[in-house]
């Protein structure tokens, strides 16, 4: 396992300095106005929208690659998710002390949580023709969501480090289709794990 979290840590490292550059503070784009995400675009209304065909052909491309090595780069994702908003380390109780980003990015048990969520995106890839099939499963994962204290708005911090991830890792071809086609797509996950982090705050609340 330790040699796991070195191949990790080592991919993450070059992926970062990929994105960074030696002497930037924000991550090289090739069309720099994709590289921010607007606040409200991502914290707009989730809805629970049909994809077109060419949002799928854009998602199941982009995906093919990055779905092959899904724990190192969720660890960018993640790595950019406590760097938009560092209060959410304090979610994750490990065994390993998490009280850094470097603590929890070296913790076996984050990066299974870390492969756990890849495997959320990667099942949303695989039912693009039918995300509703996926409802009950996303509607659970809101609920524990509420249960284990995330904030319905972070999100769409999520959203825009998993846009992050997307930009480091394309290149070149993550275009302005594409962001949006993943926008979409995100929008649907989230519209069903909101509803269900609302109810179960109902559901408390009663």
């Amino acid at each position: 396992m330790l040699h796991f979290v070195l191949q990790v840590q080592k991919f993450c490292l070059e992926e970062h300095l990929h994105c960074y550059g030696s002497a930037r503070n924000e991550p090289s784009c090739p069309v720099e106005e994709l590289c921010v995400s607007t606040t409200e675009e991502l914290e707009a209304p989730w809805r629970m929208e049909k994809l077109s065909g060419k949002d799928k052909e854009l998602i199941r491309s982009s995906w093919e690659s990055l779905g092959k090595n899904k724990v190192p780069h969720g660890v960018i994702m993640f790595s950019r998710l406590f760097e938009l908003d560092p209060a959410l380390l304090s979610l994750f109780h490990y065994n390993t002390n998490c009280g850094n980003t470097q603590d929890c990015l070296s913790s076996p048990e984050f990066l299974e949580h870390v492969t756990k969520v890849m495997l959320v995106i990667d099942a949303a890839v695989s039912h693009l023709d039918d995300l509703h099939s996926l409802e009950d499963f996303l509607l659970n994962l809101g609920r524990k969501h509420q249960a284990v204290g995330v904030n319905p708005q972070s999100f769409a911090v999520v959203g825009e480090s998993l846009l992050y991830m997307l930009q480091c890792n394309l290149g070149q071809a993550y275009t302005a289709p594409m962001r949006q086609a993943w926008l979409n797509m995100y929008g649907i996950v989230v519209a069903a794990m909101s509803q269900g982090w609302a109810e179960n705050g109902e559901d408390k609340a009663d």
